[in-house]
């Protein structure tokens, strides 16, 4: 039990870290989108991107600082900075709302529901793909899911400026609201329809589970549909970051196909 605690309290504490983005794609996206306030360089990195990175922080009037590969692991809680590192403003989620308002101004809206997920990488993945394909917007649980980390803003390549999150205390009473809005809703299991005869017609909105646990119970008896992802091979489970992405290109075949 106390393990689970401190669990989730670091998750808490990981989550409060959304002021620094590290990486050459995520500070040179975040700077583009005027989100950065103070620019760490390591001070003996030369070459093409310090000029670059330099020049754009000049342009956005981003103050710099130069210090050593030392301070920036420290600032980046040892992640790979590549010699870059941009203090920036909280990451601004959207209100489920204003999600809802995006999607009524589109013709066949794909919404992404992360039931659970824990692992920043999966996270930033997945705005990766959701950015690629055309998806709508994401929605997370407050609690017990990761947010927008350092980790997911880097593995996004940026895509996390692009895609509306919306972050929410209850998940059930949203897939009612949803509901409410005309979406139907649809989950992933191991048992379902094969995923090439997922009808994707109209406003959909897709839950995917927690890694190895999978979509929670409660949830899943307000699911419409299950979907199933067809495997010939041994293992019979994906990363929950492949799986999304697998959907999210079905949904964008059929639809922008």
């Amino acid at each position: 039990m106390n393990k689970n605690h401190d669990k989730f309290r670091e998750q808490d504490n990981q989550e409060k870290a959304t002021d620094t983005v590290y990486g050459v794609h995520a500070v040179t996206d975040a700077l583009k989108e005027n989100l950065g306030n103070k620019l760490y360089i390591q001070d003996d990195l030369r070459g093409k991107n310090v000029d670059q990175i330099k020049q754009l922080a000049s342009d956005k009037k981003v103050g710099i600082s130069f210090v050593s590969k030392e301070k920036l692991k420290e600032m980046s809680e040892s992640g790979v900075h590549q010699g870059f590192v941009l203090k920036t403003s909280a990451y601004a989620y959207k209100d489920l709302s204003e999600l809802l308002a995006i999607t009524a101004e589109q013709d066949n809206p794909l919404l992404i529901i992360l039931d659970g997920l824990t692992d920043p990488h999966n996270l930033g993945s997945i705005l990766r793909t959701a950015d690629a394909t055309g998806v709508s917007g994401l929605i997370i649980p407050k609690h017990r899911s990761v947010g927008v980390t350092p980790v997911v803003a880097k593995t996004s390549t940026g895509a996390v400026n692009h895609m509306p999150i919306a972050r929410v205390t209850n998940l059930s009473q949203t897939l009612d609201k949803l509901k409410d809005a005309g979406f139907w809703i649809f989950g992933t299991d191991m048992d379902g329809t094969p995923h090439d005869k997922w009808q994707t017609q109209g406003k959909i909105a897709l839950i995917i589970g927690a890694e190895g646990a999978g979509i929670t119970q409660n949830i899943k008896k307000q699911v419409d549909e299950m979907i199933t992802i067809s495997m010939k091979g041994h293992v019979q489970s994906l990363n929950a970051g492949v799986a999304a992405g697998i959907l999210m290109y079905e949904w964008a075949r059929k639809f922008q196909g």
